[in-house]
This record gives C-alpha cells, sequence and structure tokens, in this order.
C-alpha cells in the first residue's frame, strides 16, 4: 500500500499516516452553517476533503466520513452573543427555522453534487442530537471543567488549562487571550472572558430552544461537533478537518471539550485548508467581495466576467496545494478553464493515436510521479503538472513527432482514469457530465453543426460559413476533419 503523509495542524509536520484502526479510518469535518447559499468558501474545505476520501478508498481504507450540518447554536458573532444565524434568517422571512436549513441544505447539496463532491457516509445535523450534546455537557461538568451561571453552561478555559493545554492548536495562550479578548454584552455570566458557551439560556423571543437540566435554551457552537464526531466515530479517530478559518475558536473549543469529555486525546490528526482571497483579501459578504456557487455556475455577478462551470471551479482549486491560499481572478479561473480543456483534449486524442513498434517517449514514470504528489499531503497541483507532461506526450504523438507503443497508451490511459477522473474527481462536462446546463447547451451546439453539415451536403456555402464564422466569434474553435466536425472553446 502507498504510504501516504498528511500535515497535521496539530503538531505542524508532516506525519505518515497510520490509522488506529486500519482498515478502518474515521473522518470528521465540518461542514456548513446552512443559513445561506452556497459560495466558493464552501467548495474549498468540501473539494479538498473530498479529494483526501477519495484517495484513502483507493488506497484501500474503509473510510466511515461524517460531515455536519450545523443548524442550531451559531450565533452572529461567533462568540456566545447574538442572534442565531438561522433564527434570524427565518425571522427575516417569516419561515420556521427548519424551512430554511432545508432549502438552504438542499442548494448545498445541489451545489455539492455539480462540483462532483462525493456524499459522505453520514451528514448529521446539531437539531438532531440535542439530547446528546445535553449528556455531553453533563459529562462536563461532572469532570469539573464547565460551571452554570443564570441557566447557561460555560466551559472553564482557565480550570482547563490547568490540567491540559488550551490552545494546543493554535498556540495561542491565556494570558495573551484574556488581554486581547474584547468585553461583550451578557459576559458578566462568565467567570473568565475566554470561557465559552455549552449551553445558553434561551430569550423570550428566542425561536429554536429545548428543555434542559439548567434552562429552555439551545446548545453553543463548539459542542455539536464534539457530540456528533465521538458519536459516530468513537472515543478515538482519525481525522478532523475543515477551514484555517476553524481552527480558533471553533477547533480549539472542540479540543477542549473532546479531552474534558474522554480525559484523553481523541483526534490523531487535525487538517485544515487554506482560504481564498480576492485581491489578498478574504473572499466574504462583510468586504462586499463574497460571490454564490450558482453565479459561478450562471455567470450573474458583477465581478464575473463570464460563467464558470462546476468543473472548472473544481480544478481552479485543485491548481493549488490545499495548505496555499487560492487568490480568485477572471484571469486564473479563465486560465484554469483552458488548462482543464487541455487535459480533457488530450484524453480524447488517446483512442486516434496508432501504436508503434518502438517508443520514444518516458509514460512509466509519469504513474509514480503522481503517486508521490499524492503521498506528499496531496499536491494535487504536482498531480496536474504531471497530467499535462502526459497532455504533452499525447499532442506529439497525435502530430507524428513521438512515437508510443501499445503499451504506452495504455498507460496513459490509465492514468488520466485514475488520477484526472476518479482521485482528482474531473468529469468531461461536454460528455453531459452532472450539469443539465451544459448537457443541453453542448446537444445545441451539436445541432447548429448538423445543420451546418447539412448546407454543405446541399452546397449552400453562406449557411456553412455563416455558423461556423458566428460561432468563432462568440468563442467556439470549429475544425472539419475526415471523421467530422470538432469543435471546442477556444
Amino acid at each position: 500500500m502507498q504510504k501516504l503523509s498528511i500535515y497535521n495542524t496539530l503538531t505542524r509536520t508532516k506525519e505518515v499516516f497510520e490509522p488506529l484502526h486500519a482498515p478502518h479510518v474515521g473522518m470528521y469535518v465540518c461542514g456548513p452553517t446552512v443559513y445561506g447559499d452556497p459560495h466558493l468558501g464552501h467548495a474549498r474545505p468540501a473539494i479538498t476533503f473530498d479529494i483526501l476520501f477519495r484517495y484513502l478508498t483507493h488506497l484501500g481504507y474503509k473510510v466511515r466520513y461524517v460531515r455536519n450540518i450545523t443548524d442550531v447554536g451559531h450565533l452572529e458573532n461567533d462568540a456566545d452573543e447574538g442572534e442565531d444565524k438561522i433564527a434570524k434568517k427565518a425571522r427575516l422571512e417569516q419561515l420556521e427555522p427548519m424551512e430554511v436549513v432545508q432549502y438552504y441544505t438542499n442548494r448545498y447539496h445541489a451545489a455539492m453534487e455539480a462540483l462532483n463532491v462525493l456524499p459522505p457516509s453520514i451528514e448529521p445535523r446539531a437539531s438532531g442530537h440535542i439530547i446528546e450534546q445535553i449528556e455531553s455537557i453533563k459529562e462536563i461538568l461532572k469532570n469539573g471543567y464547565a460551571y452554570e451561571s443564570n441557566g447557561s453552561v460555560y466551559f472553564d478555559v482557565e480550570k482547563y488549562n490547568k490540567d491540559y493545554d488550551y490552545g494546543i492548536l493554535s498556540h495561542r495562550n491565556i494570558e495573551e487571550m484574556l488581554n486581547t479578548t474584547r468585553d461583550l454584552d451578557g459576559q458578566d455570566e462568565k467567570r473568565s472572558k475566554v470561557d465559552f458557551a455549552l449551553w445558553k439560556k434561551a430569550s423570550p423571543e428566542h425561536i429554536m430552544r429545548w428543555p434542559s437540566p439548567w434552562s429552555d435554551g439551545f446548545p453553543g457552537w463548539h459542542i455539536e461537533c464534539s457530540t456528533m464526531s465521538i458519536k459516530y466515530l468513537g472515543q478515538e479517530f482519525d481525522i478532523h478537518g475543515g477551514g484555517l478559518d476553524l481552527m480558533f475558536p471553533h477547533h480549539e473549543c472542540e479540543i477542549a471539550q473532546n479531552t474534558a469529555i474522554e480525559k484523553h486525546r481523541v483526534v490523531k490528526y487535525w487538517m485544515h485548508n487554506n482560504m481564498i482571497t480576492v485581491g489578498g483579501q478574504k473572499m466574504g459578504k462583510s468586504l462586499g467581495n463574497f460571490i454564490c456557487l450558482e453565479e459561478f455556475f450562471t455567470g450573474n455577478h458583477c465581478m464575473l466576467n463570464q460563467l464558470y462551470s462546476p468543473m472548472t471551479i473544481r480544478f481552479f482549486i485543485l491548481q493549488a496545494h490545499y495548505r496555499s491560499t487560492v487568490d480568485f481572478s477572471n484571469e486564473a479561473l479563465q486560465a484554469a478553464e483552458k488548462g482543464m480543456q487541455r487535459l480533457l483534449d488530450a484524453y480524447n486524442k488517446i483512442a486516434k493515436i496508432t501504436p508503434s513498434s518502438t517508443s520514444s517517449a518516458n509514460v512509466k514514470g509519469i504513474r509514480e510521479k503522481c503517486y508521490e504528489a499524492m503521498n506528499d499531503d496531496l499536491n494535487s497541483a504536482i498531480v496536474i503538472s504531471q497530467l499535462f507532461e502526459a497532455a504533452t506526450i499525447i499532442n506529439s504523438s497525435c502530430d507524428g513527432k513521438t512515437a508510443l507503443t501499445q503499451e504506452d497508451i495504455t498507460e496513459l490511459q490509465e492514468v488520466f482514469d485514475l488520477f484526472l477522473f476518479n482521485i482528482l474527481g474531473i468529469k468531461d462536462e461536454s460528455k453531459g457530465g452532472n450539469n443539465a446546463h451544459l448537457e443541453a447547451y453542448s446537444k445545441a451546439i451539436d445541432l447548429l453543426l448538423d445543420i451546418r453539415a447539412k448546407a454543405k451536403a446541399n452546397k449552400d456555402w453562406a449557411t456553412s460559413d455563416q455558423i461556423r464564422d458566428e460561432l468563432a466569434k462568440i468563442g467556439f474553435d470549429i475544425k472539419d476533419g475526415k471523421e467530422g466536425t470538432e469543435w471546442k472553446l477556444k
């Protein structure tokens, strides 16, 4: 079996992946808070951990992949105060909170399907695990790392830090946090301003509430992931993933809660993908540089020069290592679109290569270099560069400049099938893919070319030339050959 090394954010080193209970692997990834349309920021962790899921499965591991849905307890300022994000959306739109949850969960699933992100093994919702979260809080109270205050329950960070290490993931210390944490309304309930809520007493106007031993209220944001990950993956499991922006406070608080419940380290490897930026700034609503995935797919946004297909978005994200930042621009997306099309065009030419008795290209090393890149902390960027090398060999062979044996041809096809389509999860959308809009678009072009072919057969050169020239004007490259007419975007 291939030896995979991954960067463990907890130790800040690359470590050889050794599952706790091989061949079984437990993986938990923080999913979305479903109160708005999925955006590019949702796409990156989904694609990153989809690649990990695909690769571990390819290596022969039996992966239980858990990705949660946050539908309660995530407050506006992420610091135990403000209105619940979903409840606020429900109030403004005069809907039941679960209507909001269902609508945006459906939107998220549709976007993930378009991006060819495989569904997880289990997708639990926070609101479906209130009883379990209450039991987790009871255990933390019993072990002495939490306290009740006016019907709410808070985690006692300073007491926990005396026995363990609060800040082990983000490398922060309590003294610095005490000096930098701003005062918040209602903070007088806490013994210390670094403490965080496990359970919040609901105000009279708060919509989402459940009975508990302490009050009618709702769970804090962090306790859901500790509870659901342990429930479905056990008291120790292999991988916990998410975006870098979740490292603190969310994942730091998870580690503290996990340890306070189980009295030992629960997660072996912590993995974090980096951010998507616009001109060096994090993409976000508050900065006005926020683009939903549906807007990319339709081109309906002032920052977009054109529409970008789901596979272009996926390829764009995979061109960078998951721990590197990715800076959005139309130029970068257009380059990704052309690069992906170059690989797809090369793959489609493989079947047209005439095999030779001898070879003048080094094909056999490409597969091993792709494995080396994947085993080096999932370096998808290097995998793509190797696929471009393969594309160059294919194009050179089609031009009669490089000789390939049948063994070479088979190897090239297998490398593309394995790495481009299976592990990287790219689909050829011109062949239908998983996007109905693109399939209809492809059929429309084929229909025009059929009309043009009939015009040529009838020697109606004016109509034939007009269709060709008009398609060229809007960005299509039309080539007539012995086997018919081929088209692609320029």
